[in-house]
């Protein structure tokens, strides 16, 4: 297949591009800030690898982008241009979860040769809170287990506990530096770096594709999961206070 996939739900995008040359099946990708960046980076980087890969718009069987959650901006970003190629060149669009890349990603990166695994995927959605899915996989094949919520770090243990089943529970993500001991997390469990990659949009894409989920442009929008992006003056100088309070209630030990 001919596909182009492309993610800007968080501060990473990401870009890639896949085709068959000689009955070998090809990559080009790109990764680079994202952001503020991605508005105005996208199309060239876009426009730089189509063309590394012999490649034209009308050429594509879809246009993957990822429709999050994640970044307010960087999801607007991404399906604003995911519906100006659309548009522009008559292609569908198939939309990807985000926190589904996520996973994808951890397995390809750290369980490549397991048969199953079961994975929960999370994204920092700032606020002191992470965006979060539960899914399964087994035989090359997804399955989300679990709808999108969204679970503040102090909860995640709990969450842990409520959901133990067969087989263990992994954790794929970006909130393990930011939030760090605030996860309260036992040894042993699983942790995998991860971000939502295009490349791993290609390797989901055929099965979503066979499933029927690809789109007409109009009809392509951004996934969010709560409404409210930003935290109030009063918010902010109370989450301080918290953190002031608990500064200075904390012992100081002058062991080493």
């Amino acid at each position: 297949m001919k596909l182009l996939a492309f993610d800007t739900s968080t501060e990473q995008m990401s870009i890639a591009v896949t085709r068959e040359i000689d009955g070998t099946q090809q990559l080009w990708q790109y990764s680079g800030a994202g952001g503020a960046r991605a508005s105005s980076h996208l199309i060239p980087e876009i426009e730089r690898l189509l063309a590394q890969a012999g490649l034209s718009l009308q050429e594509l069987d879809a246009i993957c982008f990822g429709q999050g959650p994640g970044s307010f901006t960087g999801l607007r970003t991404a399906c604003s241009v995911a519906q100006g190629l659309g548009f522009g060149a008559g292609r569908p669009l198939l939309p990807v979860d985000s926190l589904l890349s996520v996973a994808e990603e951890a397995r390809y990166q750290y369980a490549a040769h397991d048969s199953q695994c079961r994975v929960l995927a999370l994204l920092d959605a700032r606020m002191d809170e992470m965006y979060a899915a539960q899914y399964a996989y087994s035989q090359g094949q997804w399955m989300q287990t679990q709808d999108f919520f969204l679970l503040n770090p102090e909860s995640l243990s709990a969450h842990l506990q409520s959901s133990a089943g067969p087989g263990g529970l992994a954790l794929a993500g970006n909130v393990f530096v930011p939030y760090g001991a605030r996860l309260n997390l036992a040894a042993d469990v699983p942790c995998w770096t991860a971000l939502p990659a295009a490349a791993a949009m290609l390797r989901l894409a055929p099965a979503l594709l066979a499933a029927g989920q690809a789109l007409d442009a109009a009809n392509a929008l951004p996934r969010y999961i709560r409404d409210k992006v930003a935290q109030t003056t009063a918010e902010r100088a109370q989450a301080k206070a918290a953190l002031s309070a608990l500064t200075l209630s904390s012992p100081i030990s002058n062991h080493p």
